[in-house]
């Protein structure tokens, strides 16, 4: 028989800060009396029930927490569409430790969920302190220490768009199409992929997250002449102090093998894995890299 499936509770988490007063809803796996806490934040239009298979594979030994970042999934929009920063991001993930009052916790973070966690593990608060959570552990999932800017040319085409699909199948097909370089899914996995990213409304199919998630990062392409730059993020990647993961996709338009390369050699020294036929990013739903993950947090869950 296969392992019982464990269904999450939803939690509401009340965030402030330069974006005013909004809910952030979290979703949570496991005992909520564990110590040993798992956050896993996703990519930049994805939301956390990308993570439920790694989730429903730590949650017998992790109490384990998969917020939907604001603008997207079940958590609140934003009222000022330029808040949708990196920075507010952090501050939400501050706002959940204090309220669940989180000891340091084992980090996954996809894409943008990665960027947040060195925001978090690299550089201090208003007070000089170091930012809650603190780290324990660390998987940066496909990025690193430098953001190419070809990369976000590529989101850019897409992100704030805004399609209305008549059926499912047009917006699953629109899906795996945007996501292509997961690589390759079963259909029950694109299934999957696709339900988290989508929401029913106007008789028909729409994406779960806020359209104006495209306003800051427009802004920012057009203050540097209608293209992307590289976001250089050494000076936050330099200052991590946990044990880190690094994986990559063999196909990256995101994270270069280079900039991976030096991510080995440099800050936490991250040990490097690299799968093949994938790009941006790996979804973590192969059996795989659910193991890859879990047990790379199951060797560095040293006591508290």
């Amino acid at each position: 028989m296969g392992r019982a499936v464990m269904e999450p509770r939803f939690l509401e988490i009340d965030c402030a800060g330069p974006a005013g007063p909004h809910r952030m809803v979290v979703a949570e796996y496991g005992d909520p009396a564990n110590r040993d806490v798992v956050i896993c934040v996703h990519g930049l239009t994805r939301v956390s029930d990308d993570f439920g298979p790694l989730a429903q594979a730590l949650c017998s030994r992790y109490r384990v927490l998969c917020p939907d970042v604001a603008g997207r999934g079940r958590s609140e929009w934003l009222r000022d569409p330029t808040q949708y920063q990196i920075g507010q991001y952090a501050l939400d993930m501050g706002a959940m430790a204090h309220a669940l009052e989180l000891p340091a916790v084992h980090w996954v973070g996809t894409s943008m969920g990665g960027l947040i966690a060195m925001i978090l593990g690299g550089s201090l608060d208003e007070e000089g302190r170091p930012r809650r959570p603190l780290l324990r552990s660390l998987v940066l999932n496909d990025v690193g220490a430098v953001v190419l800017g070809s990369a976000l040319d590529r989101i850019g085409r897409y992100l704030g768009v805004n399609p209305f699909f008549p059926t499912l199948g047009l917006a699953k097909a629109a899906v795996e199409s945007i996501f292509a370089a997961f690589g390759h899914h079963t259909p029950d996995e694109w299934d999957l992929l696709s339900r988290a990213v989508l929401r029913q409304m106007d008789g028909g199919w729409r994406f779960h997250y806020d359209p104006a998630l495209a306003v800051p990062f427009k802004q920012g392409v057009e203050a540097n002449g209608g293209h992307a730059q590289d976001i250089d993020l050494w000076a936050l990647y330099d200052e991590i102090r946990c044990p880190t993961l690094l994986i990559r996709g063999a196909l990256s338009d995101l994270l270069s093998e280079e900039v991976a390369r030096q991510m080995t050699q440099r800050g936490p020294r991250a040990s490097l894995v690299t799968l093949e036929g994938v790009g941006h990013a790996p979804s973590l739903l192969k059996a795989d890299q659910i193991a890859l993950v879990s047990g790379f947090i199951d060797q560095h869950n040293s006591p508290l």
